[in-house]
């Protein structure tokens, strides 16, 4: 059995690398172990709109050269069928062994995990969202800025939701908006009160994307590859921070080591997984599981030995078109391709949705012909001539309407069941009705037909199977991550969050382990 590390991580996502700074830059040997796989093809560099009219070999990167996309044609999301993202995805369920029904279940086997093909939005939870937490929210402070300004935030400015954010103290000016939105923006400066009488606050995307260069990544030039790869890498991916880490004599990367369990060896914990080599058994005086929600948790109830079920949140989630009749017409223009504008929605006392808007223009037509009302020959043509001047939006409900559950197999499977709570089909309603009212103050049209929700676990929003509880229980964590049950083993990835509100979650998945380290680092120098 391999030993000789203080702490070994499991899962090179934002969790895994968050959690592995404060130790590796204190001193501590770290290994960091993942899946290890690797993006299979190269960013496009032209502009969206220049490769689609110019690149006669576009079809290797938006098809495939072994036809993926129409291999995934019925996945939920595009991202699914983007060729270069088939490695983000591909083999994690197999490997970790998972299956679902009635959940869409998603992880990665990727250096840098989900933050390879993720929205890049950002939020830190308010003192009040931080409530149930058994830590006082000063504790995380810290570590939201630290993982703000590591990984590099943009969309500072003075608006209806700069306390909703939280961020603007740390984060760089807002990357240039497209035509469309600025429209929406300055019509929303307009009329505030009106949409205020709807519920809806709206304001700037806080974005986990450059604005301007950072050493050796480069900001957003508006190309619109944003689902296609950034080539720039200004979006933030954890293999930038893997990158970082790897500059560290202390700390050890093994990549393409998938880890099956969890054990005690002696006095400490170890970990068994395999790779090209075998089987292998490596120990340490600490172990930090941050494999993803789904993997975590599974590893987590068999060194327990627990069947479950576990309750676990996702974000009950609808997407929708908004049509601006006002620019009918008007060209398309290569631009930034997430969030651009965000809003929060009131639904009922302590409901509220959260949603942005985005650029379509990256986007393949056939991911819009789909979802529309019509044949697929008339909604190719209206489309066509509506899309220059549509923007896609999207809305988030809390993790509490959400019904999902774990549990363990006799042969070690994880069983993934999802479903969601009765108020969620009214509050969905709700919130369409608003937002159709809301936009059309704006200008804005909220196409008949196109609010769609998304089924069970295609927001990819998993967190809080292993809740930290003030006073744990099986199948819980401590106020320090450490799972109850199980000494010195952690878990610093979204299965550890109390509670998954209905903002973007990463930025506090990353938060939390960056504090979850600290404390690691506190209780390994103790003991010494």
């Amino acid at each position: 059995m391999s030993n000789g590390f203080d702490v070994i991580i499991v899962g090179s996502g934002p969790g895994g690398v968050s959690s592995a700074f404060p130790l590796v830059q204190a001193g501590l040997q770290v290994l960091l172990v993942d899946g290890g796989r690797e993006m299979a093809l190269k960013s496009p560099v032209k502009t969206y709109l220049t490769s689609r009219g110019e690149d006669e070999t576009q079809w290797h990167w938006m098809v495939g050269r072994d036809y993926h996309a129409l291999h995934h044609v019925d996945a939920v999301s595009p991202k699914l069928r983007v060729p270069m993202l088939a490695p983000v995805f591909e083999g994690y369920s197999a490997a970790n062994q998972i299956h679902a029904s009635t959940f869409v279940a998603v992880g990665s086997l990727a250096q840098g995990g989900l933050s390879n093909a993720w929205g890049c939005g950002v939020a830190r939870l308010s003192s009040e969202e931080l409530r149930d937490y058994p830590f006082p929210a000063s504790e995380i402070e810290p570590s939201y800025e630290t993982v703000t300004r590591r990984m590099g935030v943009s969309g500072a400015v003075d608006d209806d939701l700069s306390d909703y954010f939280g961020l603007d103290g740390w984060t760089d000016p807002p990357i240039k908006m497209d035509t469309l939105h600025r429209r929406l923006w300055h019509a929303y400066g307009k009329n505030r009160s009106a949409l205020s009488a709807f519920g809806v606050r709206m304001g700037r995307s806080r974005v986990a994307a450059l604005e301007q260069d950072r050493g050796e990544r480069h900001a957003c030039d508006l190309s619109g590859n944003c689902l296609w790869g950034c080539h720039r890498r200004a979006l933030y991916s954890a293999t930038d921070d893997l990158e970082q880490l790897q500059r560290y004599p202390n700390f050890t990367y093994r990549s393409g080591f998938v880890v099956d369990r969890v054990v005690r060896s002696g006095e400490h914990p170890a970990v068994v997984g395999s790779d090209q080599s075998g089987t292998e058994a490596i120990k340490a005086r600490k172990v930090v599981l941050a494999a993803g929600t789904l993997a975590t948790t599974r590893l987590a109830l068999q060194a327990l030995q627990m069947a479950g079920p576990v309750a676990m949140q996702n974000c009950p989630t609808a997407a929708f078109l908004l049509w601006l009749p006002g620019a009918l017409g008007i060209r398309r223009e290569p631009a930034f391709g997430l969030g651009q504008l965000s809003f929060a929605l009131a639904l009922a006392p302590g409901v509220s949705g959260f949603g942005s808007l985005f650029n379509p223009t990256g986007i393949p037509l056939a991911e819009f012909v789909r979802y529309m009302p019509l044949g697929r020959r008339y909604a190719i043509d209206i489309l066509k001539a509506l899309m220059s001047s549509c923007v896609v939006g999207n809305v988030f409900l809390p993790g509490r309407y959400s019904t999902a559950t774990l549990s363990m197999t006799h042969a070690g499977v994880l069983q993934v069941a999802g479903g969601y709570h009765p108020d969620v089909a009214p509050f969905m309603s709700l919130a369409e009705r608003r937002l159709r009212s809301a936009f059309w103050k704006l200008g804005a049209v909220l196409l008949p037909k196109s609010f769609t929700i998304g089924h069970p676990g295609s927001d990819i929003h998993y967190a809080s199977s292993l809740p930290m509880r003030s006073q744990p229980g099986p199948g819980q964590t401590n106020a320090r991550g450490e799972l109850y049950g199980l000494a010195d083993v952690y878990v610093a990835d979204g299965a550890s969050l109390t509670s998954l509100s209905e903002k973007s979650h990463t930025l506090t998945i990353m938060a939390n382990a960056d504090r979850i380290g600290r404390g690691l680092l506190k209780d390994l120098s103790e003991s010494q």
